[in-house]
């Protein structure tokens, strides 16, 4: 292996497990400082200018501080797209990518269709769908002015056209428009259940998109469902990420409104983790 690689894993080795610090090393070298294969298992010690020495030393110091991987290379992958992450936004998880294999499965075959993405950040969702499905129409809201900016420009950079808005939703609406599909991975993490998170999330990403109150941990959802009613035409379709614990209770609630052929997933972890249901 490469000598810088071997010092990036022995660097980080005190602060991450050894498989982890290992990725960390490779993705390091061919993503931040474009390594091709070979040069990374090539035991020969090829030029690493100074200028690089230093960028990779604030990499590492970044890294012992718990920032993620992500936020210092300033972006990450989404359902194969290039997707631009800053503090203002959450990392996309896999799962969420499931969720939207889902939604392209469902309706790839339809013709022009309307979707409304709720609570964008990085705008990784609307993106993936209106990449996989050019015939919708796609609409995003956010309540963060800094959201939307870094999902407009993640818009721009996959060639996409995601109609943005800033919008809380906890609040009166305006909105005459009406949608086919509503989509939403809203805040759904307890207060509770932040002794359990690891500190590159707790100290890291956005609180604002994290967490809800131990006391109503529905809230978004139960409010979102609650606009479905108005907002999505007849037999529309409303998908939720949802957190594992809440599944069944999410059910229920969705019956009670009156919603329709109500399905619960699980994620690839065995996790209830996706919702879908008809107005």
């Amino acid at each position: 292996m490469h000598p810088i690689y071997l010092y990036i894993k022995q660097s980080l080795q005190d602060k991450y497990p050894q498989t982890e610090a290992s990725a960390l090393a490779k993705w390091i070298l061919t993503e931040i400082f474009h390594f091709s294969v070979t040069e990374l298992y090539a035991g020969k010690d090829t030029n690493f200018p100074s200028t690089d020495r230093e960028k990779l030393t604030d990499i590492l110091a970044r890294l012992h501080q718990d920032e993620p991987i992500q936020y210092i290379v300033g972006q990450t992958t989404f359902c194969g797209l290039p997707i631009g992450v800053n503090r203002h936004v959450l990392i996309p998880r896999p799962e969420t990518e499931e969720l939207v294999e889902w939604i392209v499965a469902d309706h790839r075959q339809r013709n022009r269709f309307s979707v409304l993405d709720v609570g964008t950040g990085s705008g990784c969702i609307p993106i993936a769908l209106a990449t996989r499905l050019p015939q919708a129409e796609v609409h995003s809201w956010d309540v963060s002015a800094e959201a939307l900016q870094t999902a407009a420009a993640n818009a721009g950079r996959n060639g996409v056209k995601v109609c943005f808005k800033q919008q809380d939703i906890l609040q009166p609406l305006s909105e005459t428009r009406r949608f086919d599909i509503i989509v939403s991975n809203p805040p759904y993490i307890t207060e509770s259940e932040k002794t359990a998170m690891e500190a590159n999330v707790l100290e890291w990403e956005p609180a604002l998109a994290l967490f809800v109150p131990d006391t109503d941990p529905l809230r978004f959802y139960r409010r979102i469902a609650e606009l479905g009613r108005t907002l999505l035409n007849e037999d529309g379709c409303l998908y939720f990420e949802i957190n594992r614990a809440y599944g069944e209770a999410t059910v229920r609630m969705l019956e009670d409104l009156g919603y329709r052929n109500i399905e619960l997933r699980k994620d690839f972890y065995a996790n209830d983790r996706m919702i879908k249901a008809n107005k």
